[in-house]
């Protein structure tokens, strides 16, 4: 897919700004703040700042020959040559195919709160653009179809906690214990908000076990925002906790290097969606193909290698090999025929 190109709604935004007889000499903040208005519904947003706007100007000057000129005088823009127009020059098809793209794959989160600021940006571009006619829109379904996950229980909670990552600021909720069900109250500082599998999680300090602990929304009741500083572990950072991890789940064991053989069909669909990003391919035979990994042994990966039943063999850890081994005698056992 090619790469989408979110500087030629700016360029667009910039030369109309520009143009416009009835507000001459638009300054940078005014082209920023119009952007911004355009783009995201409010000229005092923070999604664009002055060095953009910069290049933007330099990039319309270089790329589409904008004769953009800035007059000492007004404090502002102008077109030495009063009859361009950026209109003149058309998007390309890959550059329509792409936002056209874009929009289908954003309007999936519509419904979710924290994602609603894209919708207002979402029918400008597609106003903008002209990327097609209504008629053109209906029958994109059948041609490209999405995957979708079931709305959760807890999105809703999405921006607020958002609101106190940004703030650093210590919230309360409820939480359920998936084994027992029981809910208890919990104080925690947010970190981090992390999405798996059409689920999102909250990743956070609790101030109680004075450890870092991941919840799932799903499980979370009745949220509090409090005006208490929140604690953030200076040493907490998002790419160095996740680094081994498959999936969510993380701990203080240190991770394994996991050897695996699979037969030619699971091996094909193994290499193309890797179970960890340091996997890489260590011999590939007539009937099976090695692979290796490093990588945390937690449930999710126990449960992908479980997904592929006798395609896949676990090498080693001894540990690994032995857990799917007393798995695979359950999963026997409820299958027997007395």
């Amino acid at each position: 897919m090619p790469h989408i190109k979110n500087a030629l709604l700016r360029y667009r935004i910039i030369d109309k700004c520009i143009r416009n007889k009835h507000k001459p000499f638009p300054s940078k903040l005014d082209l920023r703040h119009t952007c911004e208005e355009e783009l995201f519904g409010s000229p005092e947003g923070n999604h664009i700042c002055d060095s953009t706007i910069e290049k933007d100007l330099f990039a319309m000057r270089m790329e589409h020959d904008a004769p953009i000129k800035y007059s000492k005088k007004e404090r502002g823009y102008y077109y030495s040559d009063e009859n361009y127009s950026l209109d003149e020059i058309p998007l390309s098809a890959d550059d329509i195919q792409s936002i056209k793209f874009a929009a289908s794959t954003l309007a999936q989160f519509k419904d979710a709160a924290i994602f609603k600021q894209f919708g207002f940006a979402l029918n400008k571009i597609i106003d903008r653009v002209a990327v097609s006619d209504n008629e053109s829109m209906k029958d994109a379904e059948n041609y490209i179809q999405f995957e979708t996950g079931v709305a959760n229980s807890g999105n809703e909670f999405l921006t607020p906690l958002l609101t106190a990552i940004k703030d650093q600021i210590v919230v309360y909720f409820d939480y359920a214990s998936f084994i027992s069900g029981k809910k208890k109250r919990r104080k925690v500082t947010p970190l981090l908000l992390k999405e798996y599998r059409n689920r999102w999680y909250v990743i956070t300090f609790d101030h109680v076990k004075e450890d870092i602990i991941t919840y799932s929304l799903d499980r979370t009741e009745n949220l509090e925002l409090t005006k208490e500083p929140g604690t953030k572990p200076t040493s907490f950072d998002p790419d160095v906790y996740f680094k081994h991890a498959v999936g969510v789940t993380t701990s203080k064991e240190n991770p394994s290097e996991i050897i695996l053989k699979c037969d030619k069909i699971a091996a094909k669909y193994i290499d193309s969606q890797p179970f960890h990003p340091s996997q890489e391919l260590i011999k590939e035979g007539k009937k099976r193909t090695t692979f290796k990994l490093y990588a945390l042994v937690t449930e999710e990966l126990i449960r992908s290698l479980l997904s592929y039943s006798g395609e896949v063999e676990v090498i080693s850890p001894e540990s690994l090999r032995e857990e799917l081994i007393n798995r695979a005698k359950s999963m026997l056992s409820v299958y027997s025929v007395s």
